[in-house]
């Protein structure tokens, strides 16, 4: 199975030898084997005692807890790390390294921008339609790749990141019909279905990232281009920038390819939410879409770590277009 979504009320847990069950006011019990799940995602509110939190840690399953309402992460659990305590310390060292750490913020973005120029190149030819706009977003981000290259310091890169973001975005909003009033990036809480999918995914793609850092002993808080800040996983924010401009591509597939539309969107508040039907339809469509992310994940993972104990001759992070093509 590899990930169980719970998403339902009136929803209890409980252990039946090695067995995990779900019950459900007016249906059967379900049973899931311990030894099928990799991790486990909780939207609302679900029963279950701490036995069971301790068994699923112990088979090493990872469990993310997501509000009733807006689908931001509010618990997360992970299993025992990788025991080569060497890993962080090198890592730690790292953090305290201006110019290696420059040198892999570079290459990071560097990754992140031909990403979001491979999602635009292909737009183009799927939507002569709006070709002015993509037009314009991949002359942004061309010219940017070279500024990125000489950038001379971490601020540098952070303002051609964020410029690159600017463009991206800006070009996206062509491909999406006017129904989903999408007018680019907004969260907290998203006020459009686009940003409601992208918020989301991004949350998923991000716990993705932290389980994978852990299991190659690093420390998800640690990274290279985000600045250490309380409760974030830095880390895991570095490792899925060059994936970001994937889960964008992929959240348009949704949009264009009509598994979802406006109907299976709510708002409360100002805020823009995924129905309950409209999330079971996401959850499906991500579990078929990111196996490859999640072993692009764990190989990056393995690699710093290798190359943080000198095993290994380099590490280009954001390299990922082999590997995901």
């Amino acid at each position: 199975m590899g990930t169980l979504y719970l998403d339902r009320r009136n929803l209890s847990l409980r252990l039946d030898g090695k067995r995990l069950v779900i019950d459900e006011s007016g249906a059967r019990p379900r049973g899931v084997p311990l030894a099928l799940l990799e991790r486990v995602v909780m939207q609302g509110w679900v029963q279950f005692d701490s036995g069971v939190l301790a068994a699923l840690a112990e088979q090493g399953t990872s469990v993310i807890c997501l509000s009733a309402r807006h689908s931001r992460r509010t618990a997360l659990v992970l299993g025992p790390g990788h025991g080569d305590a060497r890993r962080r310390l090198a890592q730690y060292q790292l953090t305290f390294d201006a110019e290696a750490r420059l040198l892999l913020a570079r290459q990071l973005i560097a990754g992140k921008l031909r990403a979001q120029i491979g999602l635009l190149e292909a737009a183009q030819e799927q939507r002569p339609d709006v070709r002015k706009p993509l037009h314009d977003g991949l002359g942004t981000l061309r010219r940017l790749l070279p500024m990125l290259a000489e950038a001379a310091d971490r601020d540098t890169v952070l303002g051609l990141e964020g410029a690159g973001a600017a463009a991206h975005y800006t070009a996206l909003t062509a491909l999406f019909p006017p129904s989903l009033h999408f007018t680019g990036r907004n969260r907290r809480p998203p006020r459009d279905p686009v940003n409601a999918c992208l918020s989301l995914g991004y949350t998923l793609l991000h716990f993705e990232a932290v389980r994978a850092a852990h299991g190659a002993g690093l420390d998800p808080l640690l990274g290279f281009f985000h600045e250490p800040a309380y409760g974030r996983e830095s880390l895991a924010c570095d490792l899925i920038e060059p994936l970001r401009p994937r889960l964008d591509g992929w959240v348009w597939a949704l949009c264009r390819e009509r598994r979802l539309t406006d109907a299976d969107f709510v708002l409360d508040k100002g805020a823009c939410l995924l129905a309950k039907a409209g999330r079971q339809t996401f959850y499906g469509s991500y579990e078929a879409w990111v196996p490859p992310l999640r072993r692009y994940l764990r190989r990056e993972c393995y690699r710093l770590a290798k190359w943080l104990n000198g095993r290994a001759p380099d590490w280009a992070g954001g390299e990922a277009d082999e590997e995901l093509a």
